[in-house]
Order: structure tokens, then C-alpha cells, then sequence
């Protein structure tokens, strides 16, 4: 450790920002006066002493002096190398300063303690290594510098502190590294510190020479590339001379092109102002690339291109009935529409007010009945191209309008890139799943479909990207969608909506035997006199195996089996051809999952006991058959009021209590027992709770179940019933009738009870459905008991379902 030794009188030299170490010597201008003092005041101290004149330098850093000095000996008085008179001065050793004293002279005296940096020997292993260690930051960094003959220097100092003393030489520390090293008095804390430093300087050195590294090459590569660049420009300059053609510059070749395209006058003008920006854009210039691009996009949109409409109707109909059973309300509107146009066209009336004839549907069904598929049979009855836009999940406003031009990656909206692809103004676009449009912070993709949808606007349609007007008024748009409610109100006002509500059991037959079956049988790798699918086996799995309303289960349904009959085949176990009936097929896909509940045990059904009312409701997935079951509590519970099951909405709750208020206050009308009604609890039950329920369809469903569970008769197994019950008895209107008629009738149902102000919806449902349903139209609560009960047997009243 450092130690300090007897007390010395010094006049004090003081260095403005600047440190001198032990081991150092520097040249000092005697021209600053308090140098000079210093110095005369150590030489008069000196006097004719023997030893050189001593003096006290001291770092004056910001006007504040250090608390530790170095001593330093005067060697030599003269000129500098500028003919200024100096002092060439040695600092020997550090010194701790103290209080002030007084001295010959104008300069300041100070006492000081000379402080021992002597280090014991021998070294530690550490201080050796540390020793080794700055040594070689020293040699490598003196060597980039070009400073050999002072590595041999640094290589022969073998004190510690020396060596630590010696960074004080180094150019790129501060004044405060200086400092620090001053006056850190433990030479091999020191050392470390002078370590670290040069080692940190070493890195910083490092880093920067990589940039600069890095900056050259990437300066190196422009020059290389601007270099070649001219020269090719000067090769083409040849070629074009040599082949007698004129000099021309890529703008020039942009405005050739616009001038000679087939553009609406106000895109040419607007092509043409952008033509004159890259003629005074620069090379180096972004904007340039943007402009190149957005003419490219321009010039690829088929403005004036369109394709000439299929007027044959009978035989755009055939292709529609061809492609596709049923669905004849779509059918009926393409045939209208291309009877409209073909008629406009005879009497010159193609363009009127800037408008086309246009078209936008909106095809809303549940999933698998041909909506997509719809589209390209529309285009394909039209002659028209066809362009499908799937809009499922897209959330950006700028998918439907573009994006500014100013965005990097910035492209056109995909009503834009639809027509580009069709190459026609005037295809049939299909927005695929519109309802699945969603909204967030990027805008909301709807909002910005209404002026693409609205045949009063769409004539002048601007698309952010293009910024020019577009003609969308000729485009047939067919929109599907799954969920009408899911579809703005703004929207869907826009759009001529047709229903598609799903196929009857002979349709599907229809649709498995021309539709399906051959193009599964192809995938199956099967011909198509190797298997034969008799109709009656197609009917038990369009009724038995599948219960939907479009055809998709049906159709995996019919690739199950085909895949099995495939494998069967090439195991041995079945030879071909091979014919598959009704009979044939539990044994090759297993059993029916969807079994009528006419055709089960009368013991098993679920309205064998009473309480039990057979409903119809609409889903997405279009109509099925809904089930309601009532109880009543013991009374021993004291469990009163009513209870509500199966995730209800608040609809179908407030129809729960309307049709228990009317059993309470009709009961003895209608000659039930209402009295269990007040003393015991009320407990409905919508089976299949993990679907949500609401709406309020099922009000006449809960009125019977209730009413059966009081009086004991049991609820016809044939029956299913919708219509909304209110507070006097009267059925009310609903909505959905067809869906919920198809769906009744793919479940067995034979007989189906509706609201009598439905009755014009019977109009809407297919022949062969209404041919197979008893419909009955009714307009009192009290018809729908008399229809729907059985009657009591012999007087026996059977047992009452008690909750538990």
C-alpha cells in the first residue's frame, strides 16, 4: 500500500486543464505569468543548493485545483521550438497537498506529503498478470499508431506504478481519466484503472474502425454502381445509334406508352401530370419509383375493356340448372337481369346518367348450399369473367379503398386488383363472406364497401392508390354471407338480398347423384362404372347420416364411403363393379346419426312423457329442431318461482314468463290443475346448453310443454310448433318459416304449427316439402293445445315429471 513520508514547502504551478503524471516530461510557456512565478520562486528557493529547483504541479480543472499534486524538478530554462521563452519540467512524484505557507516570490506555497508508491517484491502473480496484460493493450495500440520505437520503451518499464504513469502519455483519455489516475495512490489500483481505460478505448477504437469500414464499402459499392450505370447508359446510347434509332429516356418511354394506351381522358391527364413529375424527378430520387409504379399499375387496368354479355336466356338458364339444383329464386333474378340488359341494349339504353346496368346481390344462407360456387356459375351463364374476393377476417380499411401513395409497400385495394385481374370492367365479383368483415383502429372495411356496393356511387369510385375515378357501375357484385344480422344496416340496404335457405332431401339427392358422386368418384381415382350409388342409399344418407342444411357433410359423407369401397378394393376384400345400397352402408361407414324421432321406440322418444314440446328455431347453420322440457319441484322443497336452463337470451326468458302468466291466469279455462303452478317450482330446460338460445319463437312451444306437464297428456311425437305466444292466448308472427319447414321436415316431423299471419311464407317453401307437412295455421294458443296434445287415456292421468 501507498504511505505517506515528511511534510515539503512547494510553490505551486498550476495546469488548466491539463495533468502531468511521475515519469512525464512536458515543456511549459514561461509567457503565463503563473508559470513564471512558479518557476522563479523555485529557483530563488533553490538558490545555490545542490538538487535542481522543485516545483508543485497542480490540475486546475473549472478553477477548482486537485487535491493531489506532482512533484516536479525544473531541468531546463530556455526557448521552445517557437522561440517562446520556457521550462522544461519532470514530474518525479505524487504528492498530498495541504495547508497553505508562505515563500520567496509571487507564486503561491503550499506544504505537501510526498506519498510512497512503492509496490513489495515480488509481485503477485495477479499484478503480473495485470502488468502482461497492459503491456500488450499498450504494444497493440502503439502499433496502429506507427510508434515502434516507443514499444520497446513500455515493454521495458517493470515498475508498476511507472507503468501505470506511463498512460498519462495517452492522447485520447479526458482530463477527468487523468485526474483519477493522479489520484489513485495504490499503484496496482492504478494500473487496473489504466487498464480498463486503454482496453475501453481499444473497443471504441474497434467499433469505429468497422464503421468506417463499412461506410467506405457502402461508398465503394455507389461509386462501383454509378460507374457501371453510366457506362450502360453509354453501351444502350451505342446500340442506339448503331441501330439508327433515336435517343429516348425511360420518361419518354412512359409518356409514349401513356399517349399510345386506350385511357378515359381524365386518367390520361392525370397519367401524364405524373409523366412530367419523373421527367424532373432525379435518379437518386424515391419519389421516381413511386411514380414508375403507379403509372405501371395505370397502364394494366383494362379501362376500356369489357366482354360482351351472353343475351342467350334460355341457355344462361340452362348453365344455371345445369350447375346447380334448386336455388331458383338466384336463378330467377340472373335471368331477369340479363332479360333487362338485353332489352336496354336493343334500345340503346347501355349508358344512362354515367351509370351501367350494374347488379348487387346479396346471397345469405347457412354454409355448404352453393353460394360460392354461385358466383362462377353466374359468370360462366353471363360470359363474363369472374373474380373472387375472399373478405373473410380483413380488418384494414385500406384492403377495400388502397393505400396513399406515400407508404412504402403501398398497393392498390382489392376491388382494384380484382378488376386488374379480370381484365374487364365489367366481371362478376364475388365478396365472399362479407359478414365476417370486422373493424379496429386501421378503419372500418365496411364503411368503405358502401360506396363500391351502391349502384348510385360506384360509377365514380375512387380508390385511394389510383386516386382517379373508376367505373364500377357494369360489375355484377354477389355478396354472400352466412348471418344476415352480422351485416351493417347501411350495407345491406345497398345490396337486393336473396335467401338461400337451404335444400330439401330430394334436392340433395339430386345435387349427390349429377354433382357430387362424379367428382368424388374422380378424386376416389374410381370410374364411374366401377360404383353405383342407388338412390335410395343417396336418400339415407342425405336423411339419416347428415342433417344440414347444405351439402357439405354430405358430400365427406360420400368421399367416406367411396375411400373405404377404394380400399376395400385393393385389400381383396371387394371386387368390382360393386353397387352400393341402403343396406350396404352401416356396414361400410357405421351407423346413422341422425335418426327421425318417428322412426324410434314410442318408449324412447323424448316426448314418451309429458312436459316434452317439439320447437323450431334458426341458427346459422339454418333450421332445426329445438326441444323444451318442464318440471315442476317437489313441494316438500319449498322451491318456488320459475327456473330457466340452456343459456337463454333475454327474449326467450320474458317468453318463458309470458306463457307461465297465461297458464296462471287461463288454467282453469283450459282445465288444469294452476294450483301446482303457485305453490311449486317451475323448471324449463333447453337442452344442448352449450348453444347459445334467444329470440321469441318459442313461446307457443313453452306454453304446451307447461300445459302438458299440468295435465298429464303427452305432446304428439309428429308435432313441432313455432310462433310467439302472448299475454291473452294470441300466436303472433316469426320469422325464418321456410328454414324452419325444411328443417321439420328433415327430422320426420309430419305435422307443423305456425303463427296464421305466416301463412304467405308457405308461398316461399318448396312443393315437395308443403306435399309432405301437415301445416296448420293458427292464431289462439288454445288451437295449439288442441293439435298438439294427445288426448287423455281413459281417464288416467299419468305421472307427473317432479324435479328433483
Amino acid at each position: 500500500m501507498a504511505a505517506e513520508s515528511t511534510p515539503l514547502a512547494l510553490p505551486v504551478l498550476p495546469l488548466d486543464d491539463e495533468v502531468v503524471l511521475p515519469g512525464m516530461v512536458v515543456p511549459l510557456d514561461l509567457s503565463d505569468s503563473e508559470v513564471r512565478a512558479a518557476v522563479e520562486a523555485a529557483q530563488a528557493a533553490a538558490g545555490s543548493a545542490p538538487g535542481k529547483p522543485r516545483v508543485l504541479l497542480v490540475p486546475r480543472v473549472d478553477g477548482t485545483y486537485a487535491g493531489t499534486g506532482v512533484l516536479g524538478t525544473i531541468e531546463q530554462v530556455g526557448r521552445l521550438a517557437d522561440g517562446d521563452p520556457g521550462a522544461l519540467i519532470r514530474g518525479r512524484s505524487r504528492v498530498r497537498i495541504g495547508a497553505g505557507t508562505t515563500g520567496p516570490g509571487a507564486a503561491l506555497w503550499v506544504e505537501g506529503t510526498r506519498i510512497d508508491e512503492s509496490v513489495p517484491e515480488p509481485l503477485p502473480g495477479q499484478v503480473t498478470e495485470l502488468v502482461k496484460e497492459y503491456k500488450a493493450l499498450a504494444t497493440a495500440w502503439l502499433r496502429k499508431r506507427g510508434a515502434w520505437q516507443v514499444v520497446d520503451r513500455v515493454q521495458a518499464i517493470d515498475d508498476v506504478s511507472a507503468l501505470a504513469d506511463n498512460s498519462g502519455y495517452s492522447p485520447f483519455l479526458t482530463t477527468d481519466q487523468k485526474v483519477r489516475l493522479l489520484e489513485t495512490a495504490d499503484p496496482v489500483a492504478r494500473l487496473k484503472l489504466a487498464t480498463q481505460q486503454l482496453r475501453d478505448h481499444l473497443a471504441e477504437q474497434d467499433v469505429a474502425e468497422t464503421i468506417a469500414k463499412d461506410v467506405q464499402e457502402g461508398v465503394d459499392k455507389q461509386q462501383r454502381e454509378f460507374l457501371l450505370r453510366r457506362q450502360l447508359e453509354a453501351v444502350r446510347k451505342e446500340l442506339r445509334e448503331l441501330n439508327g434509332e433515336q435517343e429516348g429516356e425511360e420518361s419518354d418511354d412512359y409518356r409514349a406508352r401513356v399517349e399510345a394506351a386506350d385511357l378515359p381522358e381524365k386518367v390520361r391527364e392525370a397519367a401524364l401530370k405524373e409523366v412530367d413529375k419523373l421527367e424532373r424527378a432525379s435518379d437518386q430520387s424515391p419519389e421516381g419509383s413511386w411514380i414508375r409504379t403507379w403509372l405501371d399499375t395505370v397502364l394494366e387496368m383494362p379501362w376500356n375493356e369489357r366482354t360482351e354479355d351472353a343475351y342467350d336466356i334460355q341457355g344462361a338458364q340452362s348453365v344455371l340448372d345445369a350447375e346447380h339444383a334448386g336455388l331458383d329464386d338466384v336463378k330467377e333474378r340472373i335471368t331477369e337481369y340479363l332479360a333487362v340488359r338485353k332489352r336496354r341494349s336493343d334500345r340503346g339504353l347501355g349508358v344512362v346518367g354515367g351509370r351501367r346496368g350494374g347488379a348487387v346481390l346479396a346471397l345469405v344462407g347457412p354454409p355448404g348450399v352453393g353460394k360460392t360456387s354461385l358466383g362462377e356459375s353466374v359468370a360462366h351463364a353471363m360470359g363474363r369473367k369472374f373474380v373472387r374476393v375472399a373478405l373473410g377476417g380483413v380488418r384494414d380499411e385500406a384492403e377495400i379503398r388502397g393505400h396513399r401513395r406515400t407508404y412504402v409497400g403501398a398497393l392498390p385495394g382489392r376491388i382494384v386488383r380484382a378488376i386488374k385481374e379480370a381484365g374487364s370492367m365489367n366481371p362478376v365479383v364475388l365478396l365472399d363472406e362479407i359478414d365476417k368483415v370486422g373493424s379496429d383502429f386501421r378503419g372500418d372495411p365496411a364503411a368503405a364497401l358502401l360506396e363500391v356496393l351502391d349502384p348510385a356511387q360506384n360509377h365514380t369510385f375512387r380508390d385511394h392508390y389510383l386516386e382517379v375515378e373508376l367505373d364500377l357501375s357494369d360489375v355484377v357484385f354477389l355478396a354472400t354471407a352466412n348471418v344476415l344480422e352480422a351485416i351493417p344496416e347501411a350495407l345491406l340496404d345497398r345490396m337486393e338480398l336473396v335467401r338461400l335457405d337451404g335444400y330439401t332431401e330430394d334436392e340433395k339427392v339430386v345435387i349427390a347423384r349429377d354433382h357430387l358422386l362424379p367428382r368424388q368418384l374422380e378424386r376416389a381415382g374410381l370410374d364411374r362404372d366401377e360404383v353405383t350409388i342407388d338412390e335410395g342409399a343417396l336418400r339415407k344418407l342425405a336423411g339419416e347420416y347428415t342433417r344440414e342444411a347444405g351439402v357439405r357433410t354430405l358430400e365427406r359423407s360420400l368421399a367416406r364411403l367411396l375411400r373405404k369401397i377404394a380400399a376395400q378394393h385393393e385389400l381383396g376384400e371387394r371386387k368390382l363393379p360393386f353397387t352400393v345400397t341402403d343396406g350396404d352402408l352401416r356396414d361400410l361407414i357405421g351407423r346413422p346419426h341422425h335418426v327421425p324421432e318417428s322412426a324410434q321406440d314410442p318408449a324412447e322418444r323424448r316426448t314418451a312423457v309429458p312436459g316434452v314440446a317439439t320447437g323450431l328455431a334458426v341458427t346459422g347453420a339454418g333450421g332445426d329442431v329445438l326441444y323444451v322440457e318442464a318440471s315442476l319441484a317437489d313441494p316438500e322443497t319449498g322451491a318456488a318461482g320459475l327456473t330457466l336452463t340452456g343459456q337463454l337470451g333475454d327474449v326467450m326468458k320474458e317468453s318463458a314468463q309470458i306463457a307461465l302468466s297465461f297458464l296462471r291466469s287461463h288454467g282453469a279455462e283450459l282445465e288444469l290443475p294452476v294450483g301446482d303452478l303457485k305453490d311449486r317450482g317451475v323448471h324449463i330446460h333447453f337442452p344442448a346448453g352449450a348453444v347459445p338460445k334467444d329470440g321469441p319463437s318459442a313461446g307457443v312451444t313453452m306454453t304446451t310443454a307447461l300445459a302438458s306437464l299440468l295435465s298429464g297428456r303427452l305432446v304428439r311425437t309428429d308435432v313441432a310448433m313455432t310462433g310467439e305466444v302472448s299475454l291473452t292466448g294470441r300466436v303472433l308472427p316469426i320469422g325464418g318459416v321456410k328454414q324452419k319447414l325444411l328443417a321439420a321436415h328433415r327430422a320426420g316431423i309430419t305435422t307443423v304449427i305456425i303463427p296464421k299471419r305466416n301463412e304467405p311464407d308457405l308461398d316461399d317453401v318448396p312443393a315437395e316439402v308443403l306435399d309432405k307437412l301437415d301445416v296448420h295455421a293458427v292464431t289462439d294458443v288454445r288451437q295449439v293445445l288442441e293439435l298438439a296434445l294427445s288426448p287423455a287415456t281413459n281417464g288416467a292421468t299419468p305421472e307427473v315429471p317432479v324435479a328433483a
